[in-house]
């Protein structure tokens, strides 16, 4: 082995190593006993696994309530950013329309803008709207991904010209075109787009936050900053309520990570 792959394999292992190495703590703590947490010097294993800290963790707060809520809101934001993604990806890729190319721009351009720039004015619109705490201002602001629009028109532009052509001479419309010969082929981007969009609405925590004035209109990311305020010496509590937030995310990743990869890499990058 030479001193470069050596080298490079070192750097793989040490940074999984870190990266892992909190995930790992997290899950350890979630079984630890309440003398164990700030133990000092700090124990990496727990002496009893704890199941019950998860069923307390699960009584401490209603996270019935806010995983019912992270699921609604992740599951309508998901597909509505598929569809736009679609519609709009498919526009930019194979239709003609004036300034196409400088509205596309404009898209990506505000993929650089801040969420906290927009957050006061997004949340004056809604509130005028009378949308406040309710689930139309947990959805329908991210409605859309210019992300994932981005990726279906770059996959679209990767497909032959020709099979449009004959898609066309065949009489179908941009609708059929579009069910029949883009979503088929463009599944794996679809995924793509649906992973991305899954993680960002279950992990997101501001807009929640300040959207949302009851209990019962929580989310997942909401409900653990509540607890950890409540309950903030309970530390072996709050690791089980993160583990079970963080569950489900790993559980589609992991079957759906080929269609993730594939997706990216097949997306292309095409003017």
């Amino acid at each position: 082995m030479t001193i470069k792959r050596f080298l490079t394999y070192a750097i793989l292992i040490i940074g999984a190593v870190i990266m892992l190495l909190p995930f790992f703590w997290m899950v350890s703590t979630s079984f630890k006993a309440p003398q164990e947490v700030l133990s000092m010097p700090p124990k990496w294993f727990p002496s009893a696994l704890n199941f019950s800290n998860y069923i307390d963790a699960m009584k401490s707060a209603p996270f019935g309530m806010f995983f019912f809520n992270s699921v609604l809101v992740a599951i309508f934001n998901t597909v509505l950013q598929i569809v736009t993604a679609a519609l709009a990806g498919y526009a930019f890729a194979r239709l003609d329309f004036k300034f196409k190319n400088a509205l596309f721009l404009f898209f990506l351009g505000t993929m650089m803008i801040p969420m906290e720039v927009i957050l006061v004015p997004n949340y004056m619109l809604l509130k005028y709207l009378g949308m406040h705490s309710t689930y139309f201002a947990l959805i329908i602001p991210w409605a859309a991904s210019v992300f994932g629009i981005f990726l279906v028109r770059q996959f679209v532009l990767s497909l032959p010209k020709e099979l449009f052509e004959s898609a066309e001479i065949d009489g179908c419309t941009h609708w059929q075109i579009l069910w029949k010969i883009v979503f088929p082929s463009a599944k794996p981007v679809f995924i793509s787009v649906g992973i991305f969009s899954l993680i960002g609405s279950w992990n997101s925590f501001l807009w929640p936050l300040i959207m949302t004035d009851s209990e019962s209109m929580r989310t997942i990311p909401v409900g653990l900053a509540y607890f950890s305020a409540e309950f903030s010496t309970r530390y072996h509590l709050m690791m089980a309520a993160a583990v079970l937030s963080i569950l489900p995310i790993i559980l589609i990743y992991f079957f759906a990570q080929k269609q993730f990869v594939e997706g990216i890499a097949t997306s292309g990058i095409k003017n």
